[in-house]
């Protein structure tokens, strides 16, 4: 059996490439001096092949092999 693989929950924020769609994920991270909470985003690029994610969208993404020189993730399911 395989490793588990990851999934997060981002958000759509560009759909303009064919069977690609670009999204933020957004984390809290401590500050190390000021201990003040800091919301960092993360851009990820995952495979959507019947291209159904709009901006706006949330959706939950799983972690897979490379598909090119950016993507690592697929669309699971639009939330």
């Amino acid at each position: 059996m395989r490793g588990r693989r990851k999934t997060v929950i981002a958000v759509v924020k560009s759909n303009k490439m064919d069977k690609t769609v670009v999204c933020e994920v957004e984390r809290l991270v401590m500050h190390p001096k000021y201990k003040k909470y800091i919301r960092k985003k993360t851009k990820l690029y995952a495979h959507d092949p019947n291209n159904e994610c709009q901006i706006g969208d949330k959706v939950l993404l799983m972690e897979t092999r490379p598909l090119s020189k950016l993507k690592r993730w697929r669309v699971v399911k639009k939330l």
